[in-house]
Formats: C-alpha cells, sequence, structure tokens
C-alpha cells in the first residue's frame, strides 16, 4: 500500500508504539527518517535506532527511551501537511514549549532541529513538533 505522507506515517507509528508500551518500532526506511531518527538521539528522546537491510526495501528499527515507565516522548505534531506546507524564515523560527520540545525543519542544509538552524542561521519548513 502506498502512503501518501511518509513523514506522518513515521510520527503515528511512533505514536502507537509509546501508547502501547513498545521496546522499539519498525518504519520503512528513508534518507529523511533516518535523519530525523538522527535528530531524536542527539536530543535524547529516542534511545537508538538502526537499519535491518532487506531484499525489498531497508527497515529502519527505532528504539523508544522510558524513564519509570514513562516515554520521552510525550507528544508529536505534524505541522507540515501534502496540503498545506508552514515555512519560517530564520528570525522566526518556531519554539515548542519554551524550548523544552523540538521542532525539526527541512532547510537547504538538510534536516535540522530548531536549536541547529537557529545556530547556523537557516530557515525553511516546519515539518513537525516533539515534546
Amino acid at each position: 500500500m502506498a502512503v501518501t505522507d511518509p513523514i506522518s506515517d513515521y510520527l503515528t507509528r511512533v505514536r502507537n508504539a509509546i501508547h502501547a508500551k513498545k521496546k522499539f518500532v519498525d518504519i520503512p526506511s528513508s534518507k529523511m527518517k533516518v535523519r530525523m531518527s538522527e535528530i531524536l538521539k542527539e536530543s535524547s528522546f529516542i534511545k537508538d535506532f538502526n537499519i535491518i537491510e532487506d531484499n525489498k526495501q531497508n527497515i529502519l528499527r527505532v528504539h523508544l527511551k522510558y524513564k519509570e515507565g514513562e516515554s520521552s516522548i510525550t507528544g508529536l505534531k505534524k505541522i507540515s501537511t501534502p496540503g498545506l506546507r508552514l515555512y519560517c524564515n530564520q528570525d522566526n523560527i518556531p519554539r515548542v514549549l519554551n524550548g523544552l520540545g523540538l521542532a525539526i525543519l527541512s532547510t537547504s542544509k538538510g534536516l535540522l532541529s530548531d536549536k541547529q538552524a537557529k545556530k547556523q542561521a537557516v530557515g525553511g519548513e516546519v515539518i513537525c513538533h516533539i515534546w
């Protein structure tokens, strides 16, 4: 079955796995999903991730992080959708939960977190918010 919005699919799979208290979740891999997982790992929202190679399509296995039975990720929200893209310049990059959360942006320098985008002074499409 073809997925029309792979990033929403990624976020939904992670959200469902967290609600089911799974230790990991398997997602069809792509470069963008791998980069999102790298950003989540750098921000310590997930434990780790690895790529399982398969003949048809590689699988991205995301290992979720729990502390005292509660997930490190309490919320995920897709901002840009295929029908409505949301862009920001370097001056108005959104802050999620006053800096406690994370915004992921697609910029000319690749996928960056909100802090990295501010540091590199680039704007772009706001992909999602994670807190």
